[in-house]
């Protein structure tokens, strides 16, 4: 790049940090403490702490960085200690109503003109009652499926398959039809058909997803757990069918997204459900082995004819004990601003700001890749719906997902596990005075 054009993008980014940082001089030499969500399709966004930090003076410190499951782990022990000190934390809005006292209400620190450039259904799910609780980044989940493309276009597994199935081999689009191709391609230990989450949170997501699909739900209108049912039998029964035939890695149990991302990307994974944050990296030549050979379509559906469409969306939050809430509200702005989601949603996940939406439709075009993730994404999304709004999800799933785990093992029958598994959340609403 010549000279003046370097001087011409230095120059605009000057500006557009001094718009979106005016009177942040008055945070010279605060530091903020911050626990963050880790992980690679992450870390790109947090270079960009240092750009606010030249811009403001401020200095950020992060003494945390963990997966959603082991922060929220950390959280709760700070709360029930009394170690608050530190300011910024990454939120989810699957795990937000657990912390009402912890976040503090973000609204006297924005702007109007901030928070309208949010899509409207983020900015409802970052509530807590009427208090803003955190900040929507450009990491709105919903999952679509990921496939190996060449192994769809290879001549022999068209033929084998149609001799086996009676079928013609074509990315599936029902969930039948996903357990029926993965036991196919599967040729353990070298190649699997499919993956999933196996452990916490992730696992309790992925069957109540299933059960929607089924035409069943997770819990009733009161809150008591509705999954001991034939739907539910159906969806566990899926990831059981799976693990017994071999088709997917025999570590799957402890799987968590970071495994799945390098299960997939490792090329020895035929069909992934995903989230589109990992879109990038899977299709990078640096990073993944199945690079050029990725093709994405809309999650498929259950036998209800309904997708799945567990779904969500990450942000950042401040503490109600910040000592320092300007200058941290100011840090969650700049990461949640237009120039921070345009970065974040480059490399393919979903943007939560509506001129950013506009902005990724136009970019991907000539970009067949990304054209077709964004497409799979829209379709996708179309189908979201999100994880159950009561503070007591995440304590629910965590009595679930042993017994989820027990069935796809082989230490409970589908029926035991259930049973036990809504006991289990029926006393745990009980005690909570739910109902």
């Amino acid at each position: 790049m010549k000279r003046s054009g370097i001087n011409v993008l230095l120059g605009a980014t000057a500006l557009s940090m001094a718009a979106g940082l005016a009177g942040a001089a008055e945070f010279d030499g605060i530091t903020l403490q911050a626990k963050l969500i880790g992980g690679q399709q992450y870390e790109a966004l947090y270079a960009r702490i240092a750009e606010w930090e030249a811009a403001t003076g401020a200095t950020v410190e992060v003494i945390s960085k963990k997966n959603h499951f082991e922060l929220d782990k950390e959280f709760k022990s700070d709360l029930a200690a009394g170690t608050l000190g530190w300011c910024v934390g990454s939120n989810h809005s699957s795990f937000a109503s657990q912390y009402p006292s912890l976040y503090t209400d973000l609204t006297p620190y924005l702007s109007e003109e901030t928070m309208a450039g949010f899509v409207p259904a983020n900015m409802a799910a970052s509530k807590i009652g009427d208090a803003l609780v955190m900040l929507p980044r450009a990491q709105f989940d919903v999952s679509a499926l990921y496939y190996l493309k060449d192994i769809y276009e290879d001549e022999a597994n068209k033929a084998a398959y149609k001799e086996k199935t009676g079928k013609d081999l074509t990315p599936p689009d029902t969930w039948e039809d996903v357990k029926e191709q993965a036991i196919f391609f599967t040729d353990a230990p070298n190649f699997y058909g499919t993956q999933y989450a196996g452990k916490d949170e992730a696992i309790v997501g992925r069957f109540y997803e299933m059960v929607v699909a089924e035409g069943g739900q997770l819990f009733n209108e009161d809150w008591s757990p509705a999954f001991n049912s034939d739907a539910g039998a159906r969806a566990l029964q899926w990831f059981v069918d799976l693990y017994e035939a071999g088709a997917v890695p025999p570590g799957t149990t402890s799987y968590l997204w970071d495994d799945l991302g390098q299960g997939f990307a490792s090329g020895t994974i035929a069909l992934n459900l995903d989230w589109p944050g990992w879109a990038g990296f899977f299709n990078g030549t640096d990073s993944s082995k199945a690079a050029g050979n990725v093709g994405v379509k809309v999650q498929p559906a259950g036998s209800s004819g309904a997708r799945t469409g567990w779904s969500g969306h990450h942000g950042f939050s401040v503490t109600e004990s910040c000592e320092h809430k300007e200058a941290a509200a100011s840090l969650v702005d700049w990461l949640t601003n237009e120039d921070s989601q345009k970065l974040e949603s480059a490399a393919g996940p979903l943007p939560t700001r509506t001129a950013v939406w506009e902005h990724v439709v136009a970019s991907a075009e000539g970009d067949a890749y990304r054209t077709e993730v964004l497409q799979a994404f829209q379709a996708a999304a179309s189908h979201a719906f999100p994880a159950p709004q009561t503070p007591y999800w995440i304590e629910a799933t965590n009595l679930i997902y042993p017994e989820l785990q027990a069935a796809i093992l082989g230490d409970k029958s589908v029926e035991d596990a259930l049973q036990t598994a809504a006991d289990a959340v029926d006393e745990l609403m009980q005690e909570e005075g739910v109902y």
